[in-house]
């Protein structure tokens, strides 16, 4: 599977027990959402961007947010040492379906932004994650960079079908970015 048709779940950090049980630290906002996993995508490695599929036996989430998981027909502590420290990936398509305003980073790339008292503002180039914030990176029609914080107060309406976020943006921010 291609890399780009998947998101990262976290990665592998150790080997857990005798029988090459694998202990996955998860890079998501609830771990208990992939206690079931039926599969997983390890990349080969750091400059190979191959992504080898493993079917599961078994995946547990440990009390420690950590998720343990048996992949089929690896039964021993080094069959399993190879996969240590490898990124681990799932089909976007598994992804739960979101709506209102709630989005996934990825899926919002080049989507507009229009503000509720400026109109089209630009499109989003990336969205920008920080510890306390994450920010929607646009660029306007004459190149210039703008940054707007992601909150609830500020995305109003998510238009998957029209490719279109509606922000009440702070007053200035955006003119800021414009002088």
């Amino acid at each position: 599977m291609n890399i780009e048709a998947c998101y990262y779940l976290g990665y592998t950090s150790k080997i857990h027990g005798k029988d090459g049980e694998i202990i996955i630290k998860p890079d998501v906002d609830n771990p208990e959402e992939y206690k079931n996993l039926e599969s997983v995508l390890i990349q080969a490695s750091k400059q190979d961007k191959t992504l080898i599929p493993f079917f599961l036996s078994n995946s547990q989430v440990l009390n420690n947010g950590t998720l343990r998981i048996k992949i089929e027909d690896i039964d021993s502590v080094g069959e399993a040492k190879p996969y240590i420290g490898k990124s681990v990936y799932l089909p976007l398509n598994s992804l739960p379906e979101l709506t209102g305003t709630k989005f996934y980073f990825h899926e919002i790339i080049d989507f507009t932004i229009t503000d509720t008292r400026l109109g089209d503002v630009g499109k989003i180039k990336q969205v920008l994650e920080y510890p306390t914030q994450a920010i929607f990176e646009i660029v306007n029609s004459d190149g210039k960079e703008i940054l707007i914080p992601i909150t609830d107060d500020i995305v109003i309406e998510v238009d998957r079908a029209n490719k279109k976020i509606l922000v009440t943006s702070p007053e200035g921010l955006i003119e800021l970015y414009l002088e």
